[in-house]
Formats: structure tokens, sequence, C-alpha cells
């Protein structure tokens, strides 16, 4: 894959994500993830949970933000899934999740991070764009809404 500016690219965007836990679609992604940036899965996953042992990534209002650095990842990549159904993300306002947006970056990436994470917690707090993803059907409509 090459890299852009944009958070996401057609490879990096799933819809109508199936998953029973906020686990088994974090292993989801994280596997996708590490055939996408060719990542060790468990590097990365061992992270994410470490993030999460650290306090809920479910920021409220149906959206996860999970992220992680890791090593051997060239900038900040993104991964989108909306779910087919809400799943319990232990979320800050106690709402199940459907709109999840990882954030993977490297070691050392410092400000790089959290600028990307700044801009997706910004995009996803708008209840116009939140509605607009989960409205989507197709891969190019969640990149025109996310990458504008």
């Amino acid at each position: 894959m090459t890299k852009t500016d944009a958070l996401l690219c057609s490879e990096t965007v799933f819809l109508s994500v199936t998953a029973s836990s906020k686990k088994q679609l974090l292993e989801h992604m994280a596997e996708r993830a590490s055939e996408l940036f060719d990542l060790d899965v468990g590097e990365l996953l061992q992270n994410l949970h470490a993030r999460e042992r650290l306090g809920t990534t479910g920021v409220g209002k149906g959206v996860g933000i999970p992220h992680a650095r890791v090593s051997n990842i060239e900038g900040v990549q993104g991964i989108f899934a909306q779910l087919k159904a809400p799943i319990d993300f232990e979320a800050l306002d106690d709402q199940p999740v459907d709109l999840v947006f990882m954030l993977i970056a490297p070691e050392e990436s410092g400000d790089a991070h959290l600028r990307a994470l700044a801009k997706v917690a910004r995009l996803l707090r708008n209840t116009d764009t939140r509605e607009k993803l989960r409205a989507c059907e197709t891969v190019d409509q969640v990149l025109e809404i996310i990458n504008r």
C-alpha cells in the first residue's frame, strides 16, 4: 500500500462487519491491518489491548476509536469498520458501538499520532457525519465523508 495524507483508502474501509464482541472486532481489524501494512498481528493486538486497559476507546454516540503504536509501520494509518449490528464496547456513555475507526501509528510518531486522533475525534463527534457513515452502502461513500 502506498502512503498518502488521507486517513483511509479503499482497502482500509470495511462495511457491514459482523462481530459479537469488542475483543472479536479488535482481532478482526488487527488481522486486516497486519495483512495490509505487513505488521505483526500479535504486537498490534497486545498494544491495542494495553491501550484499552488504560481506559476505553469507546468515546460515545456509537463510536469507537481504538489506537496503538507499533514498530514497522510507515506513518499513521487508519482502518474503518461500519458494523452490521452494534456491539458492547464499554463506551463512556454505555451505548453500543457501530462505527469503529482504528488508528495505528509508528512507535516514535509523537505529534502525528495525536493530530490524527484529534482529527478522527472531531470528525466523528459530528452527528450528521455519524449518520451519513451509518447510511453508507459503498466504500466510496465512506471515503468521500472521511477524507474530505
